[in-house]
């Protein structure tokens, strides 16, 4: 708790001091927050490992996506360390720097990018059923929100132009005013909230993250 208060603190405070020193100090603990980000990483893959792994023992439901998961990780990690292109000649260019001619970059782009068109096409069903549920006009707010979803989307394709020439411009209109409005409301909120919460850290208020 005292380390989260005295970080939160210096945090806090350098941000309106522009002096050298305090510049130095908070790269200096940038680059502490980096070297912890890296064993965080290590950390991450070791409990990807061991969640999948433990999945396997037991034979749990959906075990044999854990066996893709993990046989997929280590394909691409081998793939992309040990198998260097012709112009990649060590591990460290083959890990930095790939290239389209490697197998590391084919593998990602007729395997990884059409599951990931897959995964968006699907999301596209959920989207249309979701919308259905929540654009039934029970209350104003609803209904008001229903009209608006419709003049977003017609104005988007070209029948919209055809069915009033206004259209798009009432679409720039709701985008430009009350949606970046809106936008700007939850901002606000969200950035209060962080606020409040960072506080109740500092303080050693919340203390959820040291496990209580």
């Amino acid at each position: 708790m005292a380390i989260g208060f005295l970080a939160g603190i210096f945090m806090l405070v350098q941000f309106f001091v522009p002096h050298e020193s305090s510049q130095a100090a908070y790269e200096l603990l940038l680059e502490w927050a980096r070297i912890i980000g890296a064993f965080a990483f290590v950390l991450g893959i070791g409990s990807l490992f061991r969640n999948h792994l433990d999945k396997i023992r037991r034979r749990r439901k959906d075990a044999g996506y854990s066996v893709v998961t993990l046989v997929a990780f280590f394909t691409m990690v081998t793939i992309g360390i040990f198998i260097p292109s012709a112009e990649q000649q060590s591990v460290r260019e083959a890990v930095l720097a790939v290239d389209t001619g490697t197998s590391f970059q084919w593998l990602f782009d007729n395997v990884q990018v059409p599951l990931d068109a897959t995964m968006f096409g699907l999301l596209a069903f959920f989207i249309a059923s979701a919308a259905y549920r929540t654009f039934r006009a029970r209350n104003f707010e609803a209904g008001l929100l229903l009209v608006t979803a419709v003049i977003i989307m017609l104005a988007r394709v070209p029948i919209g132009e055809m069915i009033h020439a206004k259209l798009p411009n009432l679409y720039e209109w709701i985008m430009q005013y009350p949606a970046v409005a809106g936008k700007r409301g939850i901002i606000f909120g969200a950035a209060l909230g962080s606020i409040a919460t960072s506080l109740r850290i500092i303080l050693g208020i919340e203390r959820s993250h040291l496990g209580g």
